[in-house]
């Protein structure tokens, strides 16, 4: 593995814990920097007091010795609801205006967690105009946009045949993938298979670990061959370097800053 590999670190340990993370989008910077990363990749929920402020947040990641990687965000309809397109793309648009301001950063987009009510087969069609209405967007802002499928309960992009359906409705030149290790390995696919199926789509990718029961593991302690996936992604053409973990388990919760530098140690028994 000798291209050059970013390892940037995802806010989301953090967020999951909700009201018992009191803490600010300094202390995130912190950490992180302090876990050894390159980079971070945070979401609006995590922004703070940055969100209107890009320049000062430039600032806070200089100071920091940290990148911005990409800039992520959600709905809670999962863009399933044709009513709330409009008001989809005009946060899409807020978001790409942000991260133009960080040459090389990426507008990560979820993926419904949960689907709104009404016919499934049509929140594909919906989901799908609305990342490729974005993605639209992002190029005329001269920003990548790209889609962050999830595993989550009642996900529109669960398994494989999600991610078939899903692709075949987007415009691969305009829309990128952020593959999620876990998610894959939690949607039970063939993880090899569906990287070099949509190799062309990666941008960068989300590495995070589940067990035999697709619980939440530490980077290393589950059953994600994590070599064998990097090996894949740096053949994809328009993967930019980027390694983001994202940290989820039991032990994040207990001890967020902790937990992701044991991470970033494990990465570096893989020469990374």
């Amino acid at each position: 593995m000798t291209r050059d590999i970013k390892v940037g670190c995802q806010t989301f340990t953090w967020e999951m814990l909700g009201d018992g993370f009191a803490g600010t989008p300094d202390d995130l910077l912190s950490a992180i920097a302090a876990g050894g990363y390159a980079g971070i990749e945070i979401t609006d929920t995590m922004i703070g007091h940055y969100a209107d402020k890009p320049a000062e947040f430039a600032a806070a990641l200089q100071r920091s010795g940290l990148q911005l990687v990409a800039f992520a965000f959600g709905s809670r309809s999962g863009f399933t609801l044709a009513d709330e397109i409009d008001n989809d793309l005009a946060t899409a648009q807020r978001w790409i205006d942000f991260a133009a301001r960080f040459p090389g950063a990426v507008v990560s987009i979820g993926s419904a967690t949960i689907v709104s009510e009404g016919p499934r087969d049509d929140k594909f069609t919906i989901a799908a105009d609305f990342y490729n209405r974005a993605a639209a967007l992002g190029k005329a802002g001269g920003v990548e946009v790209a889609v962050h499928p999830s595993s989550h309960h009642n996900t529109l992009l669960f398994n494989r045949a999600d991610y078939d359906r899903m692709f075949s409705l987007l415009d691969a030149s305009l829309v990128g993938w952020v593959p999620d290790t876990g998610h894959i390995l939690r949607g039970h696919d063939d993880i090899a298979d569906t990287l070099r199926t949509y190799q062309d789509r990666i941008r960068y990718l989300h590495l995070k670990d589940v067990d035999t029961k697709d619980r939440w593991a530490m980077l290393g302690k589950g059953r994600l061959d994590t070599p064998a996936v990097i090996d894949i992604v740096l053949k994809a053409p328009r993967f930019n370097g980027w390694l983001v973990l994202e940290e989820e388990s039991d032990a994040a919760a207990a001890d967020p800053a902790g937990a992701i530098k044991i991470n970033r140690e494990t990465m570096r028994s893989f020469r990374i």
